[in-house]
């Protein structure tokens, strides 16, 4: 479906019927045999300067109206927090790894799932990883004997 006719759409349905979620609109837009993902909804949403007010049954989507002053960027946060986040995590300190070429998010997936305290989470790209530490002690415990010595013992075998 062309994106206008989307955005027609997206505006009718929000006019006929609170909508609280980007969830619950991508069902009502299926429903009406609009088929679309939930990324692109977002960008449908920030494209037509749709917002959620306050209403009597809870936030619900709503055109911009005269009235309506632009989205506060911190409500829009929270907005996309509350709707998408797992978890959140203090992160004081970064600890680099490089590895083989296409290898690091085997990397990162074993330092994630081995469940090492401080470590609240990686970000891997092809050969690098960023570890990211709860605090720089974090940081120097692993970089010295746990992550070390493990590197360590892998360098050893690859010699052999």
């Amino acid at each position: 479906m062309l994106r206008r006719a989307r955005e027609r759409a997206i505006l009718r349905i929000i006019d006929e019927r609170p909508i609280q979620t980007q969830t619950e609109l991508v069902g009502a837009l299926a429903r009406e045999g609009v088929s679309t993902t939930q990324a692109t909804l977002s960008r449908d949403i920030q494209r037509l300067g749709i917002v959620k007010l306050p209403g009597a049954a809870g936030p619900r989507y709503t055109r911009p109206g005269p009235e309506s002053a632009p989205p506060n960027p911190r409500r829009v946060l929270e907005t996309a927090l509350s709707e998408f986040a797992l978890e959140i995590g203090p992160g004081d300190a970064l600890l680099a790894i490089r590895t083989l070429s296409g290898c690091a998010n085997a990397v990162a997936v074993a330092i994630d799932e081995s469940g090492i305290d401080g470590v609240v989470a990686t970000v891997a790209g092809d050969d690098s990883i960023l570890v990211l530490c709860r605090d720089a002690g974090s940081v120097r415990s692993l970089s010295r004997p746990t992550l070390s010595q493990a590197l360590e013992e892998s360098a050893s075998l690859h010699r052999s």
